[in-house]
């Protein structure tokens, strides 16, 4: 009897071993007061508060992974019920600030959160009227010169960030010089341009559409009659 027992007693101590597991976790799955759990990742979009009126703020991190705990047999928890939120009601002033991410769900046991916070620049907006210049494009060397040219409102808004507008230049519509001359009457966008005459898209300009009318004569040194 004890040479049976001894005979591939390692394997028959595993099978033993496994057949304990499987009855605990049969037991206890199905014991009242035991839940099993399982975690359920969800990406939420990160949204703020607390922005005073007048200000903005930038951050590269749109979304937050939320890593949460919930029983096996509940119910699934949505998206739309997590909120990752960006509290911005004891930052006043401008500048750079390292924010938490705090997470607002249903009564649920948070795992893990990524990013935990965020860093994010905090700015006053601001507004101005400029008047908007005419940049011709083309030959403007060519057969035709301008003879007359107005822009419909001459003057328009701009509106952006403190540090964006004190890059603005000035605000510039091109019209293309015709090979022969005559009139043109269009509707175009006005742009915010910097020092060397690249736009700045983060510059809103309003009205985001101006009338310009000009007209385009025969140049002198053409010789025509």
């Amino acid at each position: 009897m004890l040479t049976i027992l001894r005979r591939n007693f390692g394997l028959k101590l595993l099978s033993l071993a496994l057949a304990i597991a499987a009855w605990a976790y049969f037991h206890f799955s199905a014991a009242p007061g035991i839940t099993a759990h399982f975690d359920e990742q969800l990406t939420v979009p990160l949204v703020v508060t607390g922005l005073r009126p007048g200000f903005v703020a930038r951050y590269s991190d749109k979304t937050a992974l939320v890593t949460i705990d919930l029983p096996r047999n509940g119910a699934d928890v949505k998206s739309d019920q997590v909120q990752a939120v960006l509290d911005l009601s004891t930052h006043p002033d401008p500048g750079v600030f390292n924010v938490p991410v705090e997470i607002i769900a249903p009564n649920v046991q948070i795992h893990s959160l990524t990013p935990a916070s965020v860093t994010l620049t905090l700015d006053r907006l601001e507004e101005r009227t400029v008047p908007v210049a005419i940049d011709y494009t083309g030959d403007t060397h060519g057969k035709v010169v301008v003879e007359s040219a107005d822009v419909n409102p001459s003057v328009v808004t701009i509106r952006g960030t403190a540090n964006d507008l004190a890059r603005v230049n000035a605000v510039r519509v091109e019209i293309a010089i015709p090979p022969k001359s005559g009139a043109i009457d269009t509707m175009t966008s006005p742009s915010a341009t910097d020092s060397r005459a690249a736009g700045i898209a983060s510059v809103d300009v309003s009205p985001n559409l101006v009338r310009v009318r000009a007209r385009f004569v025969p140049s002198t040194g053409t010789g025509a009659k």
